[in-house]
């Protein structure tokens, strides 16, 4: 039983840690989500990333003129009133650090 609390202790720093290293955008790209999913179904009270799931890639594209810099993937749970499904998303972000895209789909 005196294993736990050590356990949950690192859990904790590898959790914060992983958090510490996520980019700045993958941040935008949760908020900017979670703001758009709220706006169309008001029931999502929250909205968090897998860290262990991402995929953060950079890139050099664009999307019509809008120059895509970042690709963020991976696993979202949609927290709502009565199921809460993992999701996957896919979000751009421009070279500016704004989000152009998030797109959120069930598995």
């Amino acid at each position: 039983m005196r294993y736990v609390p050590a356990v949950l202790g690192i859990y904790l720093a590898m959790s914060a840690s992983a958090f510490a290293q996520a980019p700045i955008e993958v941040e935008a790209c949760r908020l900017s989500g979670f703001a758009a999913l709220k706006e169309r179904s008001p029931s999502i009270e929250h909205l968090t990333f897998d860290m262990e799931s991402l995929a953060i890639s950079k890139a050099a594209t664009k999307v019509e003129d809008t120059p895509i810099k970042m690709v963020v993937m991976g696993d979202a749970y949609l927290q709502r009133e009565k199921s809460d499904k993992p999701n996957r998303f896919v979000c751009l972000v421009s070279d500016k650090g704004k989000v152009v895209l998030t797109f959120f789909t069930e598995q």
